[in-house]
């Protein structure tokens, strides 16, 4: 189809055919600034901030949404332009708290680059603003008088995730973002994956904060105080700390922890091994000796939220294997504390996540096989850079430091975790040379990597064809999931990540991200596993060891006992306040009698 030619700012520019005006301008290197925008998200036009003069048009027009046509003529920045948007965002702030010294998202705020960019030095309207009291129900905190009303965060909740936990009503001056009925974000059906921060263009949204509580138990001397930090955070930690999109740091922010005062610095990757060796053996008996196919996934927390209340039917599909995260915590509180000496009653375990959903799953009341609760508190990436600016530390001059061993070993199969269809080509390493008996010369699966949204591929694995699917976001997973209700599914195994991009672009990952930055991130995370000695799990010489000396084989009974877990059916309607996600009632969260310690399925 022939390009079409429009006229922006006296300068002609080809566009591609149902391109809108902002895309063709911003193609052309055309600055036009915006609000509600994003180009993850489809284009609604609600904030105006993106106003264009187009010839022919009675009105200023928004150019997210309006489609340039052959022969337009368009001025992005004429005196009606240039007033309009500057009134668009002085409305704004009029309604908006002046908060910017203490807000979270000071010097990354979208709204206060806007008002930069205007010269806005003080606003014309007082009056009457908004006031709202800070919900804090949940895990996403969420204080509506700092929300602009730019809907990115029901976008991405509803298009994006199928969830549908946000929404806007009423109306006029009344119009309010959030959940339906004036409920609490604990009342209704919230996978807390966090997308909704990521999107959110000031700090009307933020995970719930933890860092005072990591600071109370370094602070503690009777506390022995363990971090683990899962692959993504190397790829994300960096850009909140002023470094280049994907920056890979992984030895300096274990030099930055060690300098923060944690008593040992482990990794996360030492448990996606582990996984490996137990979901790899889960889906080869599956395979073997029947069991519930396709066999999916168990890693994130936010999707397997997201299939307890919606497709609880299909629960016995997913790997009882827990995620990484709280094998690190029930494997701390008993093997590393009978070979370290410690009192499993002193350790403190604190894992720094790409990602909002583990710390609901921390607070689940069955993760506590080790006799303890497996995993004490959850930082983000975000709360692990504030952190470091709080010590001052400066990530960038930093020395490379090893982790601490034994559980800070891994391999390049656990490093790959972090991006969409990692958790698929690690198993993969392993499944085929457990299967085949033979060396697997060529370890990288190209055909499960990359940004689709669903990416199919048939391994042979000796005389076995294995099926598989690989996809992130929960509204991709559900078309997967209504093929396996249809029973039309033809795959074996099945990879979910919620989050667009996998963990690398996770919930608590640094601000903004898009596709681009989703790419740098896994560029980084392949090179890693790519320049490391060893890249399959079941060759890790700790991985031996920990089995020779303690779990004895993989779904054996101490590792069914601490390494595996059982799901719980949400109602898709009940409310599920937040005390009873943590147990404090002595109830799961259907309000169920509260399991005792996590056993295999």
């Amino acid at each position: 189809m022939e390009k079409i030619t429009l006229t922006i700012n006296n300068r002609q520019v080809e566009a591609e055919p149902g391109m809108t005006v902002l895309e063709a301008a911003r193609q052309a290197g055309v600055h036009i600034p915006t609000l509600c925008y994003h180009r993850d998200l489809a284009p609604e036009g609600h904030c105006r901030v993106c106003l264009v003069e187009i010839e022919g048009q009675r009105t200023l027009q928004p150019a997210c949404n309006f489609p340039a046509a052959n022969g337009m003529e368009v001025s992005t920045h004429s005196h009606a332009v240039r007033d309009a948007r500057r009134l668009v965002v002085e409305l704004l702030l009029s309604n908006h708290p002046n908060e910017c010294l203490t807000c979270v998202r000071s010097r990354n705020c979208e709204l206060q680059a806007l008002a930069k960019e205007m010269g806005i030095r003080e606003t014309r309207f007082e009056g009457d603003r908004t006031v709202s009291e800070v919900d804090e129900s949940s895990f996403i905190t969420r204080d509506n008088e700092k929300c602009v009303l730019c809907r990115r965060c029901v976008r991405v909740c509803q298009g994006v995730q199928s969830v549908a936990a946000l929404s806007a009503g009423e109306r006029g001056w009344e119009t309010v973002v959030g959940p339906a009925f004036g409920r609490e974000m604990a009342d209704v059906i919230c996978v807390n994956c966090g997308q909704c921060i990521n999107y959110c263009p000031t700090g009307a949204l933020r995970e719930r904060d933890s860092i005072q509580g990591v600071w109370t138990a370094l602070r503690d001397p009777d506390k022995f105080v363990v971090v683990q930090t899962a692959p993504a955070v190397r790829v994300g930690l960096g850009e909140d700390m002023g470094m280049a999109h994907g920056a890979l740091v992984t030895g300096k922010m274990v030099a930055a922890l060690r300098e923060l005062g944690f008593d040992r610095i482990f990794d996360t990757d030492f448990t996606a091994d582990l996984t490996i060796m137990e979901e790899g053996n889960e889906l080869i008996k599956r395979v073997s000796e029947g069991g519930e196919l396709p066999i999916i996934t168990s890693c994130c927390p936010g999707w397997i939220k997201f299939a307890e209340h919606f497709y609880p039917d299909l629960l016995d599909n997913l790997s009882t294997c827990k995620s990484p995260q709280q094998m690190f915590g029930a494997i701390a509180k008993t093997y590393y504390a009978e070979k370290a000496g410690v009192d499993p009653a002193d350790i403190f375990v604190v894992s720094i996540m790409p990602c909002t959903a583990k710390k609901f799953e921390c607070e689940r009341p069955e993760m506590n096989s080790s006799g303890y609760k497996d995993v004490d508190f959850v930082l983000t990436t975000r709360e692990l850079a504030q952190m470091l600016r709080e010590s001052s530390v400066d990530l960038s001059q930093l020395p490379e430091e090893d982790y601490d061993d034994p559980l800070g070993q891994s391999t390049g199969a656990a490093v790959i975790f972090g991006a969409t269809g990692g958790v698929m080509e690690a198993a993969l390493r392993t499944a085929y040379e457990v299967i085949t008996g033979q060396t697997l010369d060529n370890v990288d699966f190209e055909a499960v990597r990359g940004l689709e949204g669903i990416k199919e591929a048939t391994i042979p694995v000796g005389d076995l064809q294995v099926k598989v699917a690989v996809t992130h976001t929960l509204g991709k997973a559900r078309q997967l999931l209504d093929q396996i209700r249809a029973g039309k599914s033809p795959y074996h195994f099945i990879e979910v990540m919620a989050c667009p991009g996998g963990c690398l672009a996770g919930g608590g990952q640094p601000i903004p991200v898009n596709n681009e930055i989703r790419m740098a991130r896994a560029k980084s995370i392949y090179q890693a596993d790519a320049e490391m000695p060893i890249r399959k799990s079941h060759e890790s010489p700790v991985i031996k060891v920990i089995y020779e000396e303690f779990l004895k084989e993989p779904l054996g009974h101490k590792s069914h006992e601490l390494l595996h877990t059982h799901y719980t059916p949400r109602p898709a309607e009940a409310p599920q306040k937040l005390q009873e996600a943590e147990g404090g009632n002595g109830k799961s969260a259907t309000g169920a009698a509260k399991p005792a310690a996590a056993k295999g399925a």
